[in-house]
Parts: C-alpha cells; sequence; structure tokens
C-alpha cells in the first residue's frame, strides 16, 4: 500500500485537507464546481438545505442535500492551477485514509459537474448560448509535471501535429468528457472541444498594453481542426479537470454559457441571467 507524508498531503489539525479545509465524512460523491467564489451561494440556494458552509481563501464549499441526495458546490477560483489544488484534494478525501495516511483498497469515483462561463471562438456559435465540453486541450505547463494516463487523454502525437497547424512550439495535453455524464446533460444540445488557456488576456488573444507575441493565436485555432473537431470557446479550466478526472477514475463534464463571441466581438447584455440559466439547467439535469 502506498503511504503519504505529512509533507506531501497536508491535514489540518481538525483532520481537513489543507486548502478546501473539508473532512472525509463531509464530502458527498457528486460535486459541483464552479470558479467564481461569489457564485457558491446562487447554486446551493436551490438545494433542499445547506449542512456545513466552509470557506478559505478562495475556496468556498457548501455542502447538503438536494432532491434528497447529497451533493456540494466547491469553488476553485481562476485557473488550471487551482484546479490542480481541488482535484487532489477531492479525490484524497475519498481515497486515501486520513488517519493511515494509506491509499483505499477499494477507490471511489465522484461525479463532478463544472459550471462555468466561456468564450466562443467560432462565429456560428451565438453568445447566450450554452455548450458541452466533450473534450478539452489545455495550454497550461500541468502535463510537464504530472504524467497523465488514461483511455480519456487525447492522443500526443495528434495534438502535436495540430499544434504545428497552429504554430504553437510549446508541449499541449488534452482529455475528453464522461460518456456518462454526456448522456445525461444530452438536452444541451450544443457540444464541442474546448481550450484551455493558461490566462485570460493575451492567452486568449486579448491586447491591452502588453504586447503578444501571439497576435493571430485565436484566430489561428478557430480556423483548424483536431482529429476533424473544430475548436469552439475557450476558458481556463476544463482541460485540467478532464485530465485529473480521467486519470484518477473520476467522472467529470464542464458546461458553459457562451458570454462572448470573440470573433465577432460581442459580449452578453446579461451575462448574469445566463449563468443563472445554466445554474438552473444544470441542476435540473442531475441525476
Amino acid at each position: 500500500m502506498t503511504y503519504f507524508s505529512s509533507t506531501d498531503l497536508i491535514i489540518n489539525p481538525d483532520g481537513s485537507t489543507y486548502h478546501l479545509h473539508i473532512r472525509p465524512e463531509q464530502l458527498p460523491h457528486k460535486i459541483i464546481l464552479v470558479g467564481d467564489p461569489e457564485r457558491v451561494p446562487f447554486v446551493s440556494k436551490y438545494f433542499d438545505k445547506i449542512i456545513y458552509k466552509v470557506h478559505k481563501r478562495e475556496f468556498v464549499s457548501h455542502i447538503g442535500q438536494f432532491r434528497n441526495q447529497p451533493i456540494a458546490v466547491v469553488s476553485s477560483g481562476i485557473g488550471a492551477d487551482n484546479v490542480e489544488i481541488v482535484m487532489n484534494e477531492l479525490d484524497a478525501l475519498v481515497n486515501i485514509d486520513f488517519k493511515t495516511r494509506y491509499a483505499m483498497d477499494q477507490k471511489i469515483s465522484l461525479e463532478l459537474i463544472r459550471i462555468g462561463t466561456s468564450g466562443s471562438i467560432q462565429e456560428d456559435i451565438p453568445v447566450d448560448s450554452f455548450l458541452v465540453s466533450k473534450a478539452a486541450i489545455g495550454f497550461d505547463n500541468l502535463a510537464q509535471f504530472y504524467g497523465f494516463e488514461s483511455k480519456n487523454m487525447l492522443d500526443t502525437e495528434a495534438l502535436n501535429v495540430w499544434c504545428q497547424q497552429i504554430n504553437y512550439k510549446f508541449p499541449v495535453y488534452g482529455a475528453k468528457a464522461s460518456e456518462k455524464l454526456i448522456k445525461q446533460f444530452s438536452a444541451i444540445s450544443q457540444q464541442g472541444f474546448t481550450l484551455t488557456a493558461p490566462g485570460f488576456y493575451a492567452p486568449q488573444g486579448r491586447t491591452v498594453r502588453m504586447k503578444s507575441l501571439l497576435p493571430d493565436f485565436l484566430s489561428d485555432v478557430s480556423k483548424t481542426k483536431f482529429a476533424g473537431e473544430t475548436i469552439t470557446n475557450i476558458e481556463m479550466e476544463t482541460a485540467a479537470y478532464y485530465a485529473f478526472s480521467a486519470s484518477l477514475g473520476h467522472e467529470m463534464i464542464s458546461l458553459n454559457t457562451i458570454l462572448a463571441n470573440r470573433l465577432t466581438h460581442e459580449f452578453s447584455k446579461n451575462p448574469e441571467n445566463q449563468i443563472k440559466c445554466l445554474i438552473e439547467l444544470a441542476l435540473d439535469l442531475i441525476a
């Protein structure tokens, strides 16, 4: 059995994980994930009841019941680096014995549903629409540190060929969504391949005062296809969620509300309402 030291897995004095501050007995196996900590109560207000509220830095968790089943909503903050923290700690909570520090023989698979915002990079994907990420490609640096392995990971050689088409010279990684959850959320008919960027401005094709070294990046991506699939939208977390979930054995889906069309330069006139509508739709589709 694998043992995890006190410096590898930091456990708080109250028996909770270092960042999330959740204890193993508190965590349900169905979890909604949002980026914005302030969005957590907008989800949990629909719960039948809230049993625990936990807040540490950008990590806010409300744990309770919805339709007579245990459920949680957890915020990650922005970016793949925060997803790395969230996924490691969620997995540890259900698959490591916090008393002995040994991995459990019987592994538990969590059901994870991201509700997030995104920008379209195709003219025919309108603002205020909803999109399911059936796969995502990560441009962050996590693949330089993790050996993501799963049948749900995208082929590395195919990714390298695609990167040559867009003149991108650094390693990327990619992973697919849970087939089970894609079927569960099939009422959201628009699906696509999502690009996960390591930043909000230049990595997503924005220019303010700093010069971008890849000024045509977004345009180049929008014109190419990966394995016959159009890259539909861009955000900052989905690929990391998919890669960790695939490698650790969890079911994961990312639901996006399209707040901007980056090619037509249109932005939603009522973004908060669109987020509210996606939250309500996602909760309605949760089994």
